[in-house]
């Protein structure tokens, strides 16, 4: 099955069980943040599909929101954790070691900015699922790292889910 497939298939699943979204908001947004998976699992198209629906098929907004924001936060914990576990021999296992490049690109960035890399490394791609392994393969302390991965996960699933939902509302009416 081809991305294209795939999309189409879920996005109409979520029109047909609209109180599915939420659980399946959650999946994605799950999968989207967990290190390896994140790297097989075309979760930000649909994702995007889906806050589209939002506003086109009367599915509520905030339970969505709120189960993208678990699925997100629970999928950089592990990762996290991940990386405490295995340290720096989490960068030599599938899939990671196929991509030396980003992982080095998420080091620099987690030395940069610290456990505020989680929050800002959330919004972009591959960094997203990257630097929490990151973090963890670095020990940051654990607190910091869960501020900002909660917090971040919140807000990243508000604004990659709201603005397709607000956009049609605002188109429609």
């Amino acid at each position: 099955m081809d991305l294209e497939a795939l999309r189409i298939a879920a996005l109409g699943f979520v029109e047909a069980h609209k109180s599915w979204a939420p659980l399946i908001t959650g999946v994605l947004a799950f999968c989207e943040s967990i290190a390896f998976l994140s790297l097989l699992v075309p979760a930000t198209v649909i994702l995007v599909g889906i806050g589209a629906m939002i506003g086109a098929a009367d599915i509520p907004l905030w339970p969505v929101v709120a189960a993208a924001g678990i699925g997100a936060g629970l999928g950089d914990w592990i990762s996290y954790e991940f990386g405490r576990y295995y340290g720096p021999n989490a960068k030599a296992m599938w899939p990671m070691r196929n991509y030396p490049e980003m992982v080095s690109r998420g080091e620099s960035f987690l030395k940069r900015w610290g456990a505020a890399s989680v929050a800002v490394g959330r919004f972009f791609g591959p960094a997203r699922a990257v630097v929490p392994l990151i973090a963890g393969i670095f020990a940051v302390e654990r607190l910091p790292f869960q501020v900002a991965n909660w917090l971040s996960g919140f807000v990243w699933a508000f604004v990659l889910l709201a603005p397709g939902a607000g956009l049609l509302s605002w188109l429609q009416g």
